[in-house]
């Protein structure tokens, strides 16, 4: 006796049903609208707008460079509110060195050299502002060009800067050292 072998049975499919598809392999995490591993992206549209590509990340020079922008730019706006305001505020300071560390954070990444350059050149910005703020003051009160004051008699704008100061002045410099450091480390990320 021999046996024969029958052939497998194809599965009868309802009249008027749609055929299946074979089955797509699923991704691990259940979403069936993410995509396949090896899928290419479709191409862009056709009338779409040129997005230049983003500045790259983890570029120290680049970081340097804007934070060094910055620092110069923010001591100018400092001086001008404690020329205008004759007084020193500490918001302001604050503002300072955020300013230079979200700039070192935002372009030069997480190199951990930036924090340190953004807390040093925060320093050296909220001094250049209260000289900036000083020279005002004294180009205010005795009617003269502030640019004369401050360029050709800086040694003076610097003695009355040293009279003015106080312990105030130094927690202002604390604190926008300290604003530098971590915006540049919250920016990076």
């Amino acid at each position: 006796m021999s046996q024969s072998a029958t052939p497998p049975q194809q599965p009868q499919q309802q009249p008027g049903a749609q055929p299946q598809a074979p089955a797509q392999p699923q991704p691990v995490d259940g979403n069936p609208y993410a995509q396949q591993p090896g899928a290419v992206p479709p191409p862009p549209a056709p009338n779409a707008p040129y997005a230049p590509p983003a500045p790259p990340k983890n570029n120290i020079a680049l970081g340097l460079v804007t934070a060094v922008a910055a620092a110069l730019v923010a001591a100018g706006i400092y001086g001008f509110v404690i020329g205008t305001t004759k007084h020193e505020i500490g918001w302001a300071a604050i503002g300072v060195g955020f300013v230079i560390g979200l700039a070192a954070g935002k372009l030069g990444g997480r190199n951990p050299v930036l924090p340190v350059v953004s807390a040093v050149l925060a320093l050296g910005a909220v001094y250049l502002g209260q000289l900036v703020g000083e020279a005002m003051l004294i180009a205010d009160e005795y009617g003269v060009n502030f640019s004369k004051v401050f360029f050709d008699h800086f040694g003076v704008v610097q003695d009355a800067w040293k009279a003015d100061s106080d312990p105030l002045t130094f927690v202002f410099f604390a604190i926008a050292a300290f604003a530098a450091f971590s915006g540049t480390k919250k920016a990076a990320l």
